[in-house]
């Protein structure tokens, strides 16, 4: 039997042949549109003289292996209005933005249609191509035909091709109805508000002072140093912590452009970027106003605290009695505490002479395996700082008391910064036993037998993976567990500023590579471990980097925004109110007192530096008295049309049929 008779009689095959030879013909119906005019080629509000360009990337075949980016060019050239249409194998790279700003200046192109990845990696870009072009910069439509034609249809080129038209003309059909937008500009008090005195703080502060910026740095403690005043000595370079802070400190309370405020904290905030009024109460005194133009919280993070019995945990050294299970954080202090001179480690009065560690407590937490935590949630991320921190305990016990037995229970170590894989080397070479579970069975910890062990031993029970799962059971006289980070306590704060968290509570960032700093929250900045578990060298690059955009924020008179929010239409507003009860941002939407026809009536006012552009005051104002600038339902209109439509090609002379 040949391969063709063998193809013909496959049923799979067959139905791919139906589902190929149905695309391909409304392919074809597109090419058999020919030369006849577009039922919708001119609206309300378009101009049948407005010259549109595309530009079509290939992506260096992200694209243009799947979509046939030519007979995409090939066929939206007939859209009307489109003028030029053109395939670029990287558009953003400088010749293909010089491409489109040339085309602008020598075809008076009116408006840009840029179809390529997705918009958050390049629409600033190709806004910049644009304007250098002389056009305005929202004149431009951006269509992610990567993302959500190519890459979403891999194994449909045909179906991703007809898929690239349609959002292409409904683009098209939205820039017919575009106009000119001009950034928003707000009054920029030049003065950041840092809140929380820790090493990312500090950081920050400092850096934005050295730049000029006026700072007022809040601190909830009666000191400056965070959890670093807790901390014995830092890893890779073996300083004490101590040197650090007092160092960070000497700096930012001998600058005069930095206000410190000890023992208080910031009560409430209102306002927008450049503009936010915020409330500084001292512990028991009233509270103060002061405004300021951007926002910086360096809240920091908790350690985990073991929960009542968990590994046998009752609450810290303090205990005189009972099994010695302490934190990490807690074996520092103790370390920390003990006298160099000191023969043993001492716990509750005992010497130990075996201690074991215990990783990924409070981190890398399964259902089914582990108690959720008071809200419901899972820390079924890691905290990335523990093994480390362990590894570098265990190294100095080993080496302060070379007689004790040091046992390390872990599921993967993560030593992953510069520097740190050299204390598990040094760690091993020392002594230290590994013994690795998986985290699906953790570690059984119980009170050892009297008869077998000293009063207050504990034994660790675990399946060994090192051993090809041999079940092994250690008695120690101390057990720390390597208590990893859970998000700082600012729920109020998070309520106040209508801030977003991630699912692992930790504040979340815009964009983790685009924007790590930022939050949705215009003028509102993140740094340090707020945002995620970070080790020192993080943090503290992030609180340059929020520092940094804060500068770059304050570099100008006026803030400059998107222009993209809502705007009331005054002749058709009644006053109704939907669009203010419907608002989620606080003071974005408001009814003031108007006179119209000499009678005082309420219209609903946006404020441009707290509307954030969502849309919600739109769709539940029956007059169509709201408008999103960049996205008025006139647009939404056109776009729908553009995707319903049929698309015309000069070969043949039918439209495309609508897909699926």
């Amino acid at each position: 039997m040949s391969m063709e008779n063998q193809h013909r009689e496959d049923p799979h095959c067959e139905n791919e042949q139906a589902e190929t030879a149905q695309i391909e013909a409304q392919l074809a119906a597109a090419r058999r549109a020919a030369m006849a005019p577009h039922a919708s080629a001119q609206g309300a509000g378009e101009d049948a003289h407005l010259k549109i360009g595309v530009y079509i990337c290939r992506c260096g075949g992200n694209i243009s292996d799947v979509v046939n980016v030519e007979q995409v060019a090939e066929t939206v050239q007939l859209l009307p209005n489109v003028t030029t249409a053109k395939v670029h194998t990287f558009v953003c790279s400088d010749p293909g933005q010089q491409t489109i700003s040339e085309d602008i200046l020598q075809e008076n192109l009116d408006r840009v249609v840029v179809a390529s990845c997705s918009p958050f990696l390049h629409e600033q870009t190709f806004r910049g191509a644009v304007a250098r072009g002389g056009l305005n910069p929202y004149l431009y439509e951006h269509v992610n035909i990567r993302e959500q034609a190519s890459w979403a249809h891999r194994h449909d080129p045909s179906g991703a091709t007809a898929k690239a038209i349609r959002m292409i003309a409904a683009a098209v059909g939205k820039l017919r109805h575009a106009a000119p937008l001009e950034q928003i500009k707000l009054p920029n008090h030049r003065r950041a508000l840092v809140i929380g005195g820790g090493i990312a703080g500090m950081k920050a502060a400092a850096d934005l002072a050295a730049r000029g910026i006026p700072v007022l740095l809040v601190e909830k403690t009666e000191k400056l140093g965070g959890r670093l005043n807790d901390r014995g000595r830092v890893y890779p370079s073996e300083r004490d912590a101590s040197e650090l802070v007092e160092e960070l400190a000497r700096t930012v309370q001998a600058n005069p452009r930095i206000e410190i405020r000890l023992s208080s904290q910031v009560k409430a905030v209102s306002g927008f970027i450049g503009n936010f009024k915020v409330e500084v109460a001292p512990e028991g005194g009233a509270a103060e106003q002061r405004t300021v133009g951007a926002i910086l919280l360096a809240t920091g993070f908790r350690p985990y605290q073991p929960r009542e019995g968990e590994f046998l945990y009752r609450g810290g050294s303090s205990a005189s009695a009972g099994p010695a299970v302490l934190t990490l954080p807690e074996f520092i202090q103790l370390l920390r505490a003990t006298p160099e001179n000191a023969r043993h480690l001492l716990v509750n009065g005992r010497a130990v002479r075996n201690v074991a560690f215990l990783h990924c407590v409070g981190s890398r937490q399964l259902d089914g395996v582990h108690e959720p935590q008071p809200d419901g949630r899972l820390n079924t991320y890691c905290s990335r700082t523990c093994c480390t921190t362990i590894l570098q305990q265990a190294l100095a016990v080993r080496r302060r008391f070379p007689k004790t037995g040091v046992y390390n229970f872990y599921q993967d170590i993560r030593t992953y910064g510069r520097g740190e894989e050299n204390y598990y080397t040094e760690a091993s070479k020392a002594g230290v036993v590994f013994f690795r579970y998986n985290g699906e069975e953790p570690p059984a910890v119980a009170l050892s037998a009297p008869e077998s062990a000293r009063d207050g031993a504990i034994s660790i029970t675990v399946k060994d993976t090192l051993t090809w799962n041999e079940e092994l059971t250690l008695p120690v006289d101390l057990l720390v567990l390597g208590t990893g980070m859970i998000p700082g306590a600012i729920a109020d704060l998070i309520e106040q500023m209508k801030l977003a968290t991630g699912e692992d509570g930790f504040l979340q960032e815009v964009h983790p590579k685009l924007r790590p700093v930022e939050v949705a929250v215009n003028g509102v900045l993140l740094a340090g471990a707020a945002q995620g578990p970070m080790n020192i060298q993080e943090t503290l690059a992030a609180a340059g980097a929020a520092a940094v955009k804060v500068a770059a924020m304050f570099a100008k008179e006026n803030v400059e925004l998107n222009p993209f929010v809502a705007e009331v239409d005054p002749e058709l507003c009644c006053g109704e109110a939907h669009c203010v009860t419907q608002c989620a941002y606080e003071g974005a939407l408001r009814m003031v007192a108007k006179e119209v026809d000499g009678k005082q009536v309420e219209r609903a006012e946006v404020n441009a530096g707290l509307c954030t552009g969502c849309g919600a005051c739109v769709a539940v104002c029956p007059h169509r008295a709201m408008q999103l600038n960049g996205w008025r339902l006139d647009q939404f209109d056109a776009m729908v049309d553009g995707i319903a439509a049929g698309v015309p090609n000069q070969a043949c002379g039918e439209e495309l049929v609508r897909i699926g």
